[in-house]
């Protein structure tokens, strides 16, 4: 198999027309460039240069070869471009899964910023599963996974970080009796019908345990799993509705009052998860910023670091 360094040193022989300008040009001393050309015309089996005075030309195996070196420079000088501007982020790809409320609240203006910066870069989107939100990050090599709840602490290969609290909102027909009310407590809602607006598992959880601490269960006649159905259906007059505010930040049904709640109040909690080895690359530090300034948090430490 024919070195490919040695043939890089045939071509600035041919190029040069002498060993000994060749070994100036490369930093190297003569005799280490004749042992380079010995050792690259016994791999090729055949005679590569003729000496000419005192100087040397290329023989037709030669010319053969360094036209190859020529083509085989080229590439590994595009390599090794390439290969810079995937270290430096500027190209590659970028796989994040999300929840469908953050996308237009949280992701879209955090990935808007980031492509200012890293205009090469495909972005990878699709919904988490789920089921199991760090399938993706720990299974099929997905780099962020946005997600609700902090089930994935101390995972291994992992890093969890929380970005935002997002409290849930009374949703209710605008004519409703306690429509004239800018803060409800969890309680007065005890003995309304219920629409939900989320489906089983972390989303709905915060939702369940505050209305056991407000000593009730809620009484749900319909179950949407969808925050704009969930708003159509309270409007229609169904029932009422717990909404994370993030759910009502895009769209907002017009025949709906919306009031803080209180005693308790039920909170999301929206948290980051990383694959370690992906905090090596600068877009998904990058990510991290612009995701925490969409949050309106401070920039994340481990976005932060020297990597």
């Amino acid at each position: 198999m024919l070195d490919a360094r040695r043939l890089q040193v045939l071509r600035a022989v041919v190029s040069s027309g002498s060993v000994t300008a060749a070994a100036a040009h490369l930093g190297f001393t003569p005799s280490a460039v004749s042992q380079q050309m010995a050792a690259l015309e016994k791999e090729a089996g055949i005679a590569l240069l003729e000496r000419v005075g005192r100087g040397v030309q290329p023989t037709a195996a030669g010319r053969l070869l360094t036209g190859h070196a020529a083509v085989i420079g080229q590439n590994l000088a595009e390599a090794e471009s390439a290969l810079r501007d995937l270290r430096a982020g500027r190209t590659g790809k970028l796989s994040i899964r999300y929840f469908s409320s953050v996308g237009p609240t949280l992701l879209a203006p955090a990935l808007a910023r980031l492509r200012q910066e890293y205009t090469g870069l495909t972005i990878d989107l699709k919904l988490t599963d789920s089921d199991d939100p760090f399938k993706g990050v720990q299974q099929d090599g997905t780099d962020l996974t946005l997600l609700v709840g902090p089930g994935g602490a101390g995972r291994p290969g992992v890093r969890v970080e929380r970005l935002l609290d997002d409290p849930y909102r009374a949703v209710l027909p605008a004519g409703h009796r306690l429509a004239g009310q800018r803060v409800l407590n969890l309680a007065d809602l005890a003995e309304e019908s219920w629409v939900g607006s989320e489906p089983p598992g972390p989303c709905l959880e915060p939702v369940l345990n505050a209305c056991a601490a407000a000593g009730f269960s809620p009484n749900f006649v319909a179950r949407s799993e969808d925050h704009t159905t969930a708003q159509g259906f309270v409007a229609a007059g169904i029932g009422v509705s717990l909404i994370p505010q993030l759910g009502l930040s895009t769209t907002r049904h017009p025949g709906l009052a919306v009031r803080r709640v209180r005693n308790p109040e039920p909170i999301r909690a929206i948290y980051t998860a990383v694959r370690d080895i992906a905090l090596t690359q600068p877009a998904v530090r990058a990510l991290l910023d612009a995701l925490n300034d969409a949050a309106g948090r401070p920039r994340s430490p481990v976005a932060q670091r020297p990597l």
